[in-house]
């Protein structure tokens, strides 16, 4: 017993970090902790009027913390956590709900100090307990993330009136301390007679700056600025959120959206296709529509279609590889988008994340143990994307294809690809969740069929197509994993082994591979930005010799449209302009 108290008394004692208004992934925060606002906010910006923006789809619910439903659009802004994040900084947070927060050296534990007055939307204060059913509901309860990283906190201590300490596991993991500071907080007077599980249109109790207002679902949402927010004067709060009424319309289709936007009923959008960029807004610009391009210093995220290996023929690397090898990028860009996209070739592209030409040695030392688990070459050589390449005519890359195919034992037989042993012909579903993609999704088809390969595309509805890939109920699919400067425990959520067969979870392609594992405990266990990078560029490495998808292209800059009635702060952060964050509507 004494062993046990004198153990206590210790991790009781341990000094915390010197920084108490901010916790950083790496190094010391940017902002010390008199600054009066961030950088990229504008704090005498004035508020009022109302921001209309788009969405595709529809939503059947305001509960976002379970797999079941469609959630809303913008529920973040009912929302705020113990901590907020800047994005002028890979991975900082500053206090927001806590007034305080400190961490262990080694990252073992992490302690938040409430800050007094913050109340829920119901006029109940927040306190510790709140906090507390927070966390061990959506450890038990809520999506497969939340489940993953809250589980992590194996004891919670109260060691002050308003302070709470959540000690973990082991120390391995240094980002938790940060994942935990922006968990969801929860009301636990609103599951007194609820089920959490359940879908619902209720509104759950938030603390943000915006309630719920008026919605039709399927149709539109509207979200309510509340006049005297407690968080108003707070730096981290000070020149963001300044619209009284922020508006989602949704959509069912892209033309639609766009048209929308065009005759001025919705505000502000963003434009990922530059022939449109080029040639659609020439109308609306003659208007007074303005038009920008504006740089970032994220990574670009990565955009592919996605072979789902939990069932044949995906199952096969090389047969990936092969249908990799029929994509014709120089052509799709110069025919769709004016040549204006770069090749994605990493899941980290536009960073110095990403990994670029041969491994370092630094990279060989992390990979050697499992290089069992990788092709030989991926120890020695850069991966290039498959697919035909600028300069090359178009047959090389389906001879290429054609290659492939052989070697995984596919041939043809009365022009159809089918096994060579079994006789089953090669041929399966791209099911898509936008009309939009349907072009590029039938093009790539048309190349495959060229190989003697059947392709069908199909568009489904959102319910449905988020119901199929939530189960993993798809051949093909295409899909969109935004990353940013300090990738960290989400990595598990995105490629990891043990979420292949977790539903809900974003592991689309079923990745599953020891390599993948292990770079990305040793990038959530970096301590120096040296190690974490060189972590990150292995993990990068070890995915695209996986061949898991097809990584497509993307553009280096965002293009963004608005009408007139909007300013903007002269600085764009590091992550990109947020209209919802930091515009305003002009005084007029």
């Amino acid at each position: 017993m004494r062993t046990i108290l004198v153990a206590l008394g210790l991790l009781l004692a341990a000094p915390a970090t010197a920084h108490e208004h901010a916790i950083a992934m790496h190094g010391a925060p940017a902002l010390g902790p008199d600054y009066a606002h961030f950088p990229y906010a504008d704090p005498a910006a004035p508020r009022g009027g109302r921001l209309v923006l788009s969405r595709l789809g529809g939503f059947d619910s305001l509960h976002p913390f379970i797999v079941r439903g469609r959630p809303a659009m913008g529920l973040g802004l009912t929302r705020l956590s113990l901590l907020t994040r800047s994005s002028d900084e890979p991975f900082t947070l500053y206090t927001q709900v806590a007034d305080r927060v400190r961490t262990a050296p080694d990252r073992s534990w992490v302690e938040f100090r409430l800050r007094p007055g913050v109340r829920f939307h119901d006029g109940r204060e927040l306190d510790l307990d709140d906090v507390e059913f927070s966390l061990r509901t959506l450890a038990a309860k809520g999506r497969p993330n939340h489940r993953r990283y809250y589980s992590e906190v194996v004891e919670i201590q109260r060691p002050g009136p308003r302070t709470i300490r959540l000690v973990f596991k082991d120390a391995s993991n240094r980002e938790l301390a940060l994942i935990l500071g922006l968990m969801p907080l929860l009301s636990r007077t609103d599951f007194e007679d609820r089920d959490f599980e359940r879908v619902s249109l209720q509104p759950l109790n938030g603390l943000g700056p915006y309630r719920v207002g008026r919605m039709e679902p399927g149709r539109f949402i509207e979200y309510e600025r509340i006049p005297g927010h407690w968080s108003e004067g707070l730096p981290a709060r000070r020149g963001r959120h300044n619209f009284d009424v922020v508006r989602y319309e949704y959509f069912r289709d892209e033309d639609a959206r766009l048209q929308a936007f065009l005759a001025g009923t919705v505000d502000v959008r963003w434009e990922r296709d530059p022939r449109a960029w080029k040639i659609g807004y020439v109308e609306a610009e003659a208007r007074g529509m303005r038009r920008l391009e504006l740089p970032h210093g994220r990574p670009a995220g990565l955009w592919a279609f996605v072979f789902n290996a939990r069932r044949p023929p995906f199952d096969d690397s090389g047969l990936r590889r092969a249908l990799g090898e029929a994509l014709d990028f120089p052509w799709i860009n110069e025919a769709f988008y004016d040549s204006a996209h770069q090749r994605t070739e990493s899941y980290f592209a536009n960073a110095v994340l990403a990994a670029a030409g041969p491994p370092d040695a630094a990279e060989r030392r992390l990979l050697a143990p499992f290089a069992s688990s990788l092709p030989e070459a991926a120890m020695s050589e850069p991966w290039t994307a498959p697919g035909r390449r600028t300069g090359e005519g178009a047959r090389a890359a389906l001879r290429r294809a054609e290659r492939g195919l052989q070697r995984a034992g596919w041939v043809v037989r009365d022009l159809k690809r089918v096994h060579g042993t079994s006789g089953k012909p090669l041929a399966f579903e791209i099911l898509l969740a936008r009309r939009a993609d349907e072009r590029l999704a039938l093009t790539y088809a048309r190349s495959l069929e060229r190989l003697g390969i059947e392709v069908t595309v199909r568009t489904a509805d959102s319910s449905e197509y988020q119901e199929r890939i939530d189960r993993f109920d798809y051949d093909v699919i295409m899909n969109r994993w935004d990353q940013s400067l300090s990738p960290g425990t989400e990595q598990a959520y995105y490629w990891g082994t043990a979420a292949a067969d977790q539903p809900g979870s974003r592991n689309y392609p079923a990745i599953r591979n020891a390599a993948v594992d292990a770079m990305i405990e040793r990038l959530t266990g970096a301590v120096t930005r040296e190690d974490f990078v060189t972590a990150t560029r292995a993990l990068d490495r070890a995915l695209l010799w996986g061949e898991h998808v097809l990584p497509l292209f993307h553009s280096p800059v965002d293009r963004l449209a608005h009408w007139p009635r909007f300013a903007r702060p002269a600085t764009v952060p590091l992550y990109g302009a947020n209209p919802v964050e930091t515009w305003w509507r002009e005084k007029r």
